[in-house]
Formats: C-alpha cells, sequence, structure tokens
C-alpha cells in the first residue's frame, strides 16, 4: 500500500508550553522554529505510521529576553549541547471520535523518556489553493525534572520558584506532499 508523506505549514501551526512561576502564575513560552513530519498508509490519520516532532532550543520564546537566555543555559536545555528537543511517534491510538493517543518518545538534553499526549483530529480539507491540509490540537505534560531540566530556587516563604509540570499545547497543521 502506497505511503503518504506530510509536512508542517509552519505559519498555520505553533507549539507552546506552559509552566507555574512562583505557584501563582503561569508562564507561556513558545518554539518558533520547529519541525513535523507523518508517514500515514491513506488520508485519514487511522493509519498513522510515523510521526517525529523536532524543535530548535535556541528558537525558545517566552518574551523576556533574560529568561529567554536562561533557558538555553545549562540550568535549563544546554542549548550549546543539545540545539534540539525531539519526539519519535510509535503508536497512534483512537480513543473515540476524533480523540486519539499518540505515544512515543521524547528527548530533551539527551535524556529520553516514553510520553503520551492526547490529540484531537480537526479533520481534513483542501485549501483555496489546491492544497490538502490536516489539523490538530496536540495537549500534554511532562515532568521536567526527568529530563535533567533540575533548576530551581526557593522563595523565603519556601515556594519553589518553577514547577516541575509542563503543559504543552499545539495547533498543528499538516500539509500532504505530492
Amino acid at each position: 500500500m502506497a505511503t503518504t508523506q506530510w509536512i508542517v505549514d509552519p505559519t498555520h501551526s505553533e507549539v507552546q508550553f506552559k509552566v507555574k512561576h512562583l505557584m501563582i502564575t503561569t508562564v507561556t513560552g513558545y518554539f518558533q522554529t520547529f519541525h513535523v513530519t507523518a508517514e500515514t498508509e491513506d488520508e485519514t490519520f487511522t493509519s498513522a505510521r510515523k510521526v517525529t516532532f523536532t524543535a530548535d532550543v535556541d528558537s525558545i520564546n517566552t518574551n523576556n529576553e533574560q529568561r529567554d537566555t536562561h533557558l538555553k543555559s545549562g540550568d535549563f536545555f544546554d542549548a550549546s549541547a543539545h540545539s534540539q528537543l525531539t519526539f519519535e511517534g510509535t503508536n497512534y491510538e483512537q480513543k473515540s471520535g476524533s480523540d486519539y493517543l499518540l505515544h512515543g518518545n521524547l528527548t530533551i538534553k539527551g535524556v529520553t523518556k516514553p510520553v503520551t499526549v492526547n490529540v484531537e483530529f480537526g479533520g481534513i480539507v483542501v485549501d483555496p489553493y489546491g492544497q490538502t491540509k490536516a489539523g490538530f490540537t496536540v495537549t500534554g505534560k511532562i515532568s521536567r525534572k526527568e529530563f535533567g531540566l533540575t533548576w530551581n530556587a526557593v522563595t523565603e516563604a519556601g515556594s519553589v520558584v518553577v514547577s516541575d509540570e509542563i503543559k504543552l499545547q499545539a495547533e498543528i497543521q499538516l500539509v500532504k506532499q505530492a
């Protein structure tokens, strides 16, 4: 059976993360440079065979240059030694209707761990330019400490500065390749 290749449409996609700061507010960050590819046995995505995601750590943006520099340092992502984070999907499982689970291996800072994310399949359409596109909303949570991102500080009152739990959110639009 012929396979269908898909690549990300970066102008209609975004990848973000959210983390609690001082345990009272949430800071949102984005990866501005990322790549997603998928391989399916047909055009429905019920047969997704291979899904890969990479993000360039140097493209991290939290709307604060000083914080972004700290995140790229050895305290967090260590961008000079680990320029990308990667996800390799291993199983795409339908839960019900348009809701799926994507299981795979996430590598951050040289540490690889199994991760499962929720995927809401938005559907497939042909855009005004004749391109076939598929849309997805991806959500999940990870422990940053499991990936070696362990820096933290404690306030005078005993609260941590940065939570361990990181919420993941992505809006992904893929384009079918000819």
